[in-house]
């Protein structure tokens, strides 16, 4: 869409002229939005003869055309519906005010906090409603991009001062309190001093992109360093079963291994750095101890296998990073040569005797594991075996390329029944469940609900997990599939439709994958086959 034309009365008019199928709590169906015609940029200068909004008639009724659209009302406000919310809508998203998803007609919750966002940084009045003044300052050419600096007061400041707390910026938990001070100005400069971006103190929209991507550069204990609190951070992560090796005050890659597991374990952003939540959740009661099992792929599983190899109970080729049952079997034979309960899930136990001085090698007339028989359960081994061994639990698939999916042939349906059981429950930020949802929050809950062990990842994150079937062409997905978009992801539950917790509707919803999921698809990943 020409955001220059805004600024001419008839593309807002044009605009109105797109259809929308309205998706309500319950409801599904396909939101089909037609985009306005482009038009020629209009002359800034020249100041376009605009008529006041009227309940009675078109915003422009001197457009050709217009006196076919639906009137704009005089004020949009929360419970609108209309097509200008959906212009709206587009809008607040690439003006970074509203996180990327499909536009609706739907004036909700979620749109209110963002023009309220919009009407702060433009000196408007913030009731979250929008007259003629703030729709035409938001469809202006020369909107402001997002940004906040010291001074400024929102629940949009509390956000962004957690995120800075869980990257060591900010000193301590109580400085997030919403209010933009000097503490919250360090901090920022601080950040962006270490990134190597323009050091101005505020968050505009490459500060805010940065402060959620994987690229970041934390102000805490990370990669390299050598401390007694990174000693004692090791020892509480082996003695919770994360490390797999011993600890000793050095800050390494089995460090950075073991902290990602144990976040991922432990519902944390999966960055491998140790900063303040990831250490309160380390000495809480409650930090949830290490365990792998049939299905797991990570650096973790590679580092139990290598360890495994090492007394003879595998095979070097079967060092792969995926926990099938060649693996499986020699965890349990390990346990069994080790005096330990020969369940095949390394735990606690488990990882102490690998990990230990007195570990007993596996007898002289031990195989260690077949490398040829690779299809049977380690996906991807030296021989070459296939991942499509039925008897792993996990296999490739010929549509898209690279990865593996779960067989199981019941997964499909219980992931689409858990996500409809959440269909209507409210959009938050950065909610994780159960009852409230982000779009990434929202796929997260939901696959582990279905018995699929996923860590927490970001709509970014999602980009690049690898570990499932990838699909690149948006045409091959199916029922299942998690999409991923631009700054979006959803859990594809049919043939043309998608559930997803979704900003612009203020709810989770089934609705149709229209074509703005086509223009922004990056890709899918298959769970089930």
């Amino acid at each position: 869409m020409n955001i220059d034309g805004y600024l001419k009365a008839g593309l807002v008019i044009a605009a109105l002229t797109f259809s929308a199928g309205i998706v309500g709590c319950g409801q599904s169906g396909p939101v089909v939005v037609t985009a306005a015609p482009d038009v020629e940029p209009v002359d800034k200068n020249a100041g376009p003869d605009i008529a006041a909004m009227s309940p009675d008639g078109p915003l422009f009724p001197d457009v050709p055309g217009a006196e076919d659209a639906e009137p704009i009302p005089d004020y949009l406000r929360i419970g609108v519906e209309h097509p200008i919310v959906a212009v709206l809508q587009e809008r607040l998203m690439e003006l970074g005010f509203m996180d990327n998803d499909e536009p609706t007609e739907y004036y909700g919750e979620v749109t209110v906090n963002a023009v309220k966002h919009f009407q702060r940084q433009n000196n408007l009045v913030q009731d979250g409603v929008v007259g003629q003044d703030t729709l035409l300052a938001i469809l202006s050419p020369d909107a402001k991009y997002y940004a906040v600096s010291k001074g400024v007061q929102g629940d949009d400041i509390q956000r962004i001062q957690g995120r800075l707390y869980e990257l060591g910026y900010l000193a301590s938990a109580d400085q997030v309190t919403g209010n933009f001070g000097d503490s919250t100005e360090a901090a920022v400069l601080k950040l962006q001093k270490v990134n190597g971006l323009k050091e101005d103190g505020k968050v505009g929209q490459q500060t805010v992109n940065l402060l959620y991507s994987d690229e970041v550069k934390p102000n805490m204990l990370e990669y390299g360093e050598k401390s007694e609190v990174v000693l004692a951070c090791q020892e509480r992560l082996k003695a919770l079963g994360y490390m797999t090796s011993e600890p000793d005050g050095a800050y390494g890659a089995d460090t950075s291994i073991a902290v990602k597991r144990f976040q991922s374990r432990n519902d944390l952003v999966v960055d491998g750095y140790l900063g303040p939540s990831t250490r309160i959740a380390l000495d809480s009661p409650d930090a949830v101890p290490n365990g792998l099992s049939l299905g797991d792929e990570d650096e973790t599983v590679k580092r139990v296998q290598e360890l495994l190899s090492k007394y003879g109970y595998l095979v070097s080729g079967n060092v792969t990073g995926y926990y099938g049952e060649i693996t499986e079997n020699a965890v349990k034979s390990f346990q069994r040569q080790n005096g330990l309960s020969a369940d095949g899930m390394v735990g606690v136990q488990t990882i102490a005797k690998l990990t230990g001085n007195d570990v007993k090698k596996a007898p002289a007339n031990s195989s260690g594991g077949s490398s040829s028989s690779g299809s049977s359960g380690n996906r991807g081994g030296s021989s070459g075996g296939s991942s499509s061994g039925s008897s792993s639990g996990r296999g490739s698939s010929s549509s898209g390329g690279g990865g593996a999916v779960i067989n199981d042939s019941s997964g499909v349906s219980r992931l689409i029944s858990v996500a409809r059981s959440k269909i209507g429950c409210p959009y938050v930020w950065g909610a994780k469940g159960p009852n409230s949802f982000d779009c990434s929050g929202f796929v997260y809950w939901c696959l582990n609900q279905a018995g699929v062990r996923q860590s927490y990842l970001t709509s970014s994150g999602w980009r690049s997990v690898g570990k499932y079937q990838k699909i690149t062409s948006f045409s091959s997905l199916q029922a299942g599939d998690i999409i991923v978009v631009n700054g979006h992801v959803g859990i594809v539950s049919g043939p043309g439709t998608v559930i997803d917790a979704s900003s612009s509707h203020g709810r989770v919803v089934e609705r149709g994958l229209s074509s703005w999921w086509q223009n922004n698809f990056i890709c899918g990943w298959r769970i089930f086959g």
